[in-house]
């Protein structure tokens, strides 16, 4: 599909086999209320997709070995110092510390990551997110060294859309509060991080986050994107599937 970025999260079995599951519970993805740490790999229920033949759920390991130029966004949503030590011993022992990132939305699941393997780039948590934009209206912001090398973030129009209901502000609402967490001249400003949006699955969404000049946007189907992208090519962007 022309993929640049993989994005996925990460889960630890009950036998200690890190496997890429973007829920801990199954109910969702296997049609079973289990949670991953509770069953051993070998025992796992199969996924369940609307097409497809492979219904397993894949171990980071394997992602790694079938892609191994490929950047990896390894997102850790649980405090887990096990999971965490196994990610960062999974990424040294394939050498791919350089295009292996970091994601944790909470800053106390971040700090261990990094400190599990600092030579891994990461993201924004969204503490540190809230203090860029402060940067940025206040005017500091071209004079701040931020460690951070990605800003991950919704795209505000989809969470407008999820949360309109009659009797809100309306469109006219919606417009200012997407001017205001997304003001395009952040994705210019120096130093900036990579901006990526996510999850965009629609064709209007495509058209809107390239307008902001972004980075690259996350989607869940990449041959959708593909298509648009092919159709309206963006100059210098990249793409992510998740």
């Amino acid at each position: 599909f022309g993929t640049q970025l993989l994005e996925l999260d990460c889960q630890r079995t009950r036998d200690g086999v890190v496997v890429v599951s973007h829920d801990q519970n199954l109910q969702r993805q296997a049609g079973q209320d289990q949670n991953i740490r509770e069953l051993d790999y070998a025992v796992r229920p199969p996924g369940a997709f609307s097409h497809g033949s492979d219904r397993r759920i894949p171990r980071l390991e394997e992602i790694f070995q079938k892609f191994p130029n490929v950047p990896v966004n390894v997102e850790i949503k649980q405090d887990d110092e096990e999971l965490i030590r196994q990610v960062a011993d999974l990424v040294r022992r394939y050498r791919r510390s350089h295009i292996t990132v970091w994601a944790s939305f909470q800053s106390k699941i971040l700090e261990k990551c990094r400190a599990a393997n600092p030579d891994m780039p990461y993201i924004f948590s969204v503490q540190r997110g809230l203090l860029l934009l402060l940067l940025y209206y206040t005017g500091l912001l071209p004079f701040v060294r931020l460690p951070e090398s990605f800003l991950q973030f919704p795209l505000p129009s989809i969470i407008n859309r999820c949360r309109r209901t009659p009797g809100s502000h309306g469109q006219e609402g919606a417009w200012s509060q997407d001017s205001w967490v997304l003001p395009r001249t952040l994705f210019t400003s120096a130093p900036s991080p990579q901006v990526l949006l996510w999850v965009l699955n629609e064709e209007k969404d495509f058209e809107e986050a390239f307008s902001y000049g972004v980075s690259g946007v996350m989607s869940d189907y990449p041959t959708l994107l593909r298509h648009y992208l092919d159709t309206h090519p963006p100059p210098g962007q990249d793409t992510t599937e998740e």
